[in-house]
C-alpha cells in the first residue's frame, strides 16, 4: 500500500526520541519519509489530524493458544495451575477449538495496538495457529511447544518434538514475506531433557532462530530445577553452553545477584510479565537492577488464564508502577517502559534494524492513538499520557507490514459477535472433553 500519512503527533522511538507533528510517507510495507511536511507524490492521503503515531507496539511473551482458557484458572499458584488446570486444558485443544483460541488471542492483541507478538504454541495443530497469524495480518513470531520430560501429560519423545519443530521450520519459517517467523519454544527446564535443550541450540544455530523459554518464575520451580539439574534456571543455561542473546527468557524473577551477570554477559533478553507474575502470586523481577546492568528487557502479557487481559496498556502501567514502592519513583521512568514495548522487544526479536521505531526504512509497523480524551489529558509528556493515562480503548488504527489490520478501533480480519459466539461454544466443547 501506497499512502501520506498527514498531520500526526509521531513519537519516533529514534535514536534521539524525536517527537513533533509531521506527516509519514508509506510505500509498500516501508516507511519512506518521515518529515514534518511531505508534500504528496501522488498518491493516496489520509489526514489522522488529532492522533498520535507510535512503533506499533511488540508483546514479547503470549499464549494465543491458551486464550480460550480465561477465567478457568484462577487464584491458583504456577506448577499446580500448570498440571491442573493448563496443561489438560491444552491437551483438550483440537482442531476448531484451537483456531478460535488464536483468532480470540489475536483479536485482542491487536486491538490494543500491538503489531508484533513472540509467541509459545501448542503441542499440536501448530498449523493452525500459523494459518491465523497468515490471515490476520500480525507478525508473528512462534513454534511448537517442546516438552520431553517430567510429570506432565503430552510430553513427546526428544527426537520426535525436534523433527516436529524442523518441519515446521521448513514450512513456516519466513512466510508471507518474512511476516511469519519461527521460534522455538522448549517450554522450561523441569519439562525439557538436556538432549533437548541441546538439540534445541543445534536447529537455533542452523536457521538462525530466536529460543524462547520460561525461567526463574517461581519459588517451587527453582527448587524444581535444582533437585533435577543441580543448578538454578539461568546458571543451567550458561553451564550447558545454552545461554546466548538468541535467548529470550521470560520472568527471570528469582534470579540470584551471579545469574543477573550472566544475563549481562550472554545478552540474554528478559521478557518482563508483571500482571501474570502478580496474579500466579509468583513475585515481582528485579527489573531496576537489571535495567542499570544493561540487560535488555521487553514486555509481554503472558496468557489470558494468568493474566485474564493480553492488553499491553495493563501491562505498560504495571510495569511502571510495581518497582517504585521498592526501588524508588524514579526507578522505572515512563519512557524506559515505553522503550521496552518498541525498541527493546525489538531488539530481543532481532529486528532491531527493521522495528521499533518509526524512520524512513523501516518496516511500516505504526499504531495511531486518540489521545485527546478525558483520562489522557493534559500532558506535557508523550510517554507518560500513553503509559500512565492511555487504554486500549485509544487505540484508532494499526497498520503492519504496511496494512491496515485495525480500523476505527476494529480488527479487520474477525468478525466480533460470530468471534464471541464461537469462544463460548468451543469453550463448553473443551470442557466437556476434559470432563468425560
Amino acid at each position: 500500500m501506497n499512502i501520506l500519512l498527514k498531520n500526526l503527533t509521531i513519537a519516533t522511538q529514534n535514536k534521539n526520541r524525536d517527537v513533533y507533528n509531521g506527516d509519514i510517507l508509506v510505500e509498500g510495507n516501508t516507511i519512506k519519509k518521515v518529515e514534518e511536511k511531505i508534500p504528496n507524490p501522488g498518491i493516496e492521503e489520509l489526514d489522522l489530524s488529532g492522533l498520535t503515531a507510535v512503533p506499533g507496539f511488540i508483546q514479547s511473551h503470549v499464549h494465543v493458544c491458551q486464550a480460550l482458557f480465561r477465567n478457568l484458572a484462577d487464584d491458583l499458584e504456577l506448577l499446580t495451575w500448570l498440571s491442573d488446570r493448563i496443561w489438560p486444558l491444552e491437551m483438550a485443544h483440537n482442531e476448531s477449538s484451537l483456531q478460535t483460541s488464536a483468532r480470540l488471542g489475536i483479536y485482542e492483541i491487536l486491538s490494543s495496538g500491538v503489531t508484533t507478538i513472540l509467541d509459545m504454541g501448542s503441542a499440536s495443530h501448530m498449523d493452525i495457529i500459523f494459518e491465523e497469524f497468515q490471515k490476520s495480518g500480525i507478525r508473528a513470531f512462534s513454534g511448537k511447544v517442546m516438552m520431553d520430560s517430567g510429570n506432565q501429560p503430552y510430553k513427546q519423545s526428544t527426537q520426535d518434538a525436534l523433527d516436529d519443530s524442523e518441519m515446521l521450520i521448513k514450512k513456516w519459517h519466513g512466510q508471507s514475506g518474512g511476516r511469519i517467523q519461527y521460534a522455538l519454544a522448549p517450554r522450561f527446564v523441569p519439562t525439557c531433557s538436556i538432549d533437548l535443550w541441546r538439540g534445541t541450540k543445534e536447529l537455533s544455530e542452523n536457521y538462525d532462530l530466536i529460543i524462547h523459554t520460561h525461567s526463574s518464575e517461581n519459588r517451587s520451580e527453582i527448587k524444581l530445577v535444582e533437585q533435577q539439574t543441580g543448578f538454578r534456571n539461568v546458571e543451567f543455561f550458561v553451564k550447558n553452553d545454552l545461554a546466548s542473546s538468541k535467548m529470550c527468557l521470560a520472568h527471570c524473577i528469582w534470579v540470584t545477584e551471579e545469574e543477573i551477570e550472566y544475563l549481562k554477559d550472554y545478552q540474554i533478553n528478559v521478557l518482563h510479565c508483571p500482571a501474570a507474575n502478580l496474579k500466579l502470586a509468583s513475585g515481582i523481577a528485579p527489573v531496576p537492577k537489571m535495567l542499570q546492568k544493561g540487560i535488555n528487557i521487553a514486555i509481554g502479557s503472558d496468557g489470558a488464564p494468568c493474566n485474564n487481559n493480553m492488553d499491553i496498556f495493563i501491562d505498560m502501567r504495571l510495569a511502571a508502577l510495581i518497582h517504585k514502592p521498592f526501588a524508588g519513583a524514579n526507578s522505572i521512568t515512563a519512557q524506559n517502559v515505553f522503550d521496552m514495548v518498541t525498541i527493546a522487544g525489538a531488539k530481543a526479536l532481532g529486528m532491531g534494524e527493521q522495528i521499533g521505531s518509526i524512520e524512513p526504512g523501516k518496516l511500516a509497523d505504526i499504531t495511531f492513538l486518540n489521545l485527546n480524551k478525558v483520562h489522557a489529558v493534559p500532558a506535557d509528556n508523550i510517554y507518560s499520557q500513553i503509559v500512565y493515562s492511555a487504554h486500549s480503548t485509544d487505540v484508532s488504527h494499526v497498520m503492519a507490514d504496511g496494512n491496515w489490520v485495525v480500523q476505527n478501533g476494529t480488527p479487520v480480519a474477525y468478525d466480533q459477535e460470530e468471534l464471541i459466539r464461537k469462544a463460548w461454544e468451543e469453550c463448553d466443547k473443551l470442557i466437556k472433553r476434559i470432563n468425560k
